[in-house]
């Protein structure tokens, strides 16, 4: 399969770079697989969909969005993805050509030296003299498409309300949509899976299977695998979740207690071992993830629901609506 097969046009107008008021308020695609029917819904109707009568249960991930994006004196950025020790920093950085080994830069009262350049990808490894002031000069990365920095009242809600384990870069946004009210009416358990920069990365390869997938940290507790063995349905919530369990479940034979890293990538011709539905936001075109959607529901559904969304006028991306595949 090719890239291009998953592209199609968005108006820009339908990109949600401000969220609702109401986390619970957005609107809800329902696509039935085996029907093909599109069903245009609220939010707050998932009980309708899913519940403990049935034997379902919905996987979210309770990771945590840290503040990852910094800005030195010079006004260069510096993207933390991996806090080595407190004080040492794997880090994408720009411009790079700035940052050659020995250069040093100052964030707060905090200096830091480029002390290693990754060969593989660039990335850069910084030493800090001192612990840096996160609350005061941190900033969350917020996705490209929003076209604007962070605010002050991103830092709750760009957060689900169920975030626990700190460690993400960006949030599992489908899971924003839930309110406790929402949550404990619902039966459902969590994995961990922090999200990395490769989010956000584009494909290149013009063949799907030529696209090299970024690695995450999963991480799936006793009681977790217990839920999941025992539901008759399982829904993840988001592609992270999904990912968590399809990789535990290839790699043990069924969903057990396991801590990891995945790059399992999902796409069409994938057999699914956990996943018996999906609530998902929509996503940007020629993606991993409308793929990974794709491989759940089939292309040719997928992108049909993506127009009539379009049609409809649907909020695309992190704070937008989202999608249930039934």
């Amino acid at each position: 399969m090719l890239t291009s097969d998953f592209d199609y046009h968005l108006p820009p107008e339908l990109i949600a770079s401000e969220p609702l008021t109401d986390r619970a308020a957005s609107r809800m695609m329902v696509v039935n697989r085996s029907a093909g029917v599109i069903e245009h819904r609220l939010f707050r109707e998932i009980g309708q969909f899913v519940s403990r009568e049935a034997g379902d249960m919905l996987v979210l991930n309770d990771t945590r969005v840290v503040p990852a994006r910094y800005f030195t004196d010079r006004g260069h950025e510096v993207l933390r993805l991996e806090p080595i020790t407190p004080t040492r920093w794997r880090c994408m950085v720009k411009p790079g050509k700035k940052f050659r080994i020995g250069h040093t830069l100052s964030i707060g009262e905090a200096t830091g030296t480029v002390v290693e350049i990754l060969e593989e990808n660039g990335d850069r490894i910084i030493e800090f003299d001192r612990v840096v002031d996160e609350s005061k000069h941190g900033h969350l990365a917020l996705p490209h498409y929003m076209g604007r920095d962070d605010q002050p009242s991103d830092r709750e809600r760009y957060q689900t309300v169920f975030a626990k384990q700190e460690g993400s870069i960006a949030a599992p946004t489908a899971g924003l949509h839930f309110t406790p009210e929402v949550l404990q009416t619902l039966p459902h358990t969590f994995v961990t899976l922090h999200v990395g920069v490769g989010t956000f990365q584009p494909v290149k390869a013009d063949k799907i299977e030529d696209h090299k997938m970024h690695s995450e940290v999963y991480s799936v507790s006793e009681s977790t695998a217990a839920a999941v063995q025992s539901a008759r349905r399982v829904i993840p919530v988001g592609t992270t979740a999904m990912r968590t369990l399809e990789t535990v479940a290839r790699d043990h034979g069924r969903v057990v207690a396991a801590r990891g890293s995945t790059d399992i990538f999902i796409h069409p011709g994938f057999e699914f071992r956990v996943s018996g539905g999906l609530l998902t936001n929509f996503h940007l075109p020629k993606s991993t993830l409308i793929m990974l959607v794709s491989a759940l529901a089939g292309k040719e559904l997928i992108l049909h629901a993506y127009h009539e969304a379009i049609r409809e006028r649907y909020r695309f991306f992190s704070y937008g609506d989202c999608m249930l595949i039934v």
